[in-house]
């Protein structure tokens, strides 16, 4: 905090911010879910909710019909199966970006918060923390979107990749075969040019649904990312007022002390934003990408059994993506928990003993503050934290001592299902 060396005034912060958003932006604005940052003229928001309606019917066409196929037409068990995966992955995806839109104000805020932090901050020692940790959330986003993304396409391409052939009144037609089946007594999708619009409704829909969930995971590492700038600099300025206490007099180092206090609640009031924007996207993707690492197994061992290796590479491709996806919001929680305690560990840590007695009490205050934790969850029922990411992959709960059902008996009861289901009928 003593530092002379500033900032030039020819930086621009925003310039700074714009950097750790630009792969959210452009994640979300395709899809109409970037917030409107200023007041925008009334045919731009016309545009923009054009383009939310549109990304949201493309949307609706497939999954509502995908979702009538399983219950209403279709009775043979291993195709409801197959169509469950992808069925499942619209819906989450849908969640994401109703989510996204409605708490679109509070994102605002967010960014808003971050442009702030970064106009606050001068000295370029606490800019070089800050701009590490930007870095490090931009490079996590990209992740997010080359394995979430990919991981669906690939999906997507391997089921199309083959055609199928299907003979009607003694004609032979050449159709590919949807990722979600299409309720038939809806749209007739075995003839061309329909199956071919279908497919291409079909693609922009995943899409679509990939980019919320891109979007969401993305805004969550740079958010995390950024708050954890935020207590990096508080570690060095707790350093630094003992180290500086005896070149200053003692009205100066409770001056520094106050802005100390004050950016620890403006950190820890922006890690409350977040766990108010995420933790209902992170229930969905916990829950959801559990049973879909269930169903991708099930996929996995039907495929096998005709050594399939575009479908078999392109489930292992899934797979690594849903484990990432849960892996990152519980990476998030972990990190800003641990962060958040050790603003405590480090003011207790600094030689608060050099500085005056009245000055050192107010360190108890940043303690005590710091053993209350603010805790990122799933829907306000599950800490997120490497321990959850543990137990969702060894599906045991250690911390009460109740074994719940595995991943593997869950794929094993499904295939139980799907090879005796004439005798579950008969029964």
């Amino acid at each position: 905090m003593t530092n002379p060396k500033l900032v030039p005034t020819s930086v621009e912060f925003k310039g700074h911010n714009d950097y750790s958003l630009q792969l959210n932006r452009w994640f979300l604005k395709p899809i109409g879910a970037w917030p409107q940052m200023d007041a925008s003229h009334t045919i731009w928001k016309i545009l923009v909710s054009l383009q939310i309606f549109i990304c949201s019917t493309m949307v609706a066409v497939i999954t509502v019909p995908c979702l009538l196929y399983i219950l209403l037409e279709e009775s043979d068990i291993k195709l409801k199966l197959g169509a469950l995966g992808p069925l499942f992955h619209r819906i989450m995806g849908s969640i994401n970006y109703w989510v996204l839109l409605k708490r679109s104000d509070d994102i605002r805020d967010c960014i808003r918060h971050m442009e702030t932090d970064w106009r606050l901050i001068r000295r370029t020692q606490d800019r070089e923390v800050m701009l590490q940790h930007a870095k490090f959330g931009r490079f996590v986003a990209g992740i997010c979107g080359v394995i979430m993304q990919g991981g669906t396409f690939m999906f997507s391409i391997a089921r199309a990749m083959k055609t199928t052939t299907i003979t009607i009144d003694n004609q032979t037609f050449t159709t590919y075969p949807m990722t979600c089946p299409i309720y038939s007594n809806l749209i007739d999708i075995r003839f061309s040019p329909v199956n071919e619009i279908a497919l291409v409704i079909q693609f922009l829909s995943t899409f679509v649904v990939s980019s919320s969930t891109v979007g969401a995971c993305s805004l969550a590492a740079v958010f995390a990312m950024h708050a954890c700038a935020q207590l990096n600099v508080l570690y060095i300025w707790l350093d630094e007022l003992v180290t500086n206490e005896k070149k200053e007099n003692r009205k100066l180092v409770e001056q520094k002390l106050t802005i100390i206090v004050e950016h620890h609640l403006r950190a820890l009031s922006f890690i409350s934003r977040i766990e108010s924007i995420m933790h209902k996207i992170a229930l969905v993707e916990l829950t959801g990408c559990t049973i879909n690492m269930c169903l991708i197994g099930y996929y996995s061992i039907m495929a096998w059994q005709v050594f399939d290796a575009a479908k078999i590479t392109s489930y292992i491709i899934v797979y690594v993506s849903l484990c990432f996806n849960i892996f990152i919001f519980c990476y998030i929680g972990e990190i800003i928990t641990e962060q958040c305690k050790h603003v405590g560990e480090m003011a207790y840590m600094t030689d608060w003993y050099k500085l005056h007695h009245k000055t050192a009490l107010g360190l108890v205050l940043i303690i005590a503050r710091s053993s209350n934790v603010i805790k990122i969850t799933a829907g306000k029922l599950f800490q997120l934290s490497i321990s959850t990411f543990g137990d969702v992959s060894n599906t045991y709960n250690s911390h009460n001592n109740l074994p719940i059902i595995k991943n593997q008996q869950i794929v094993s009861y499904l295939y139980f299902v799907n090879t005796n289901y004439n005798n579950f009928i008969a029964i």
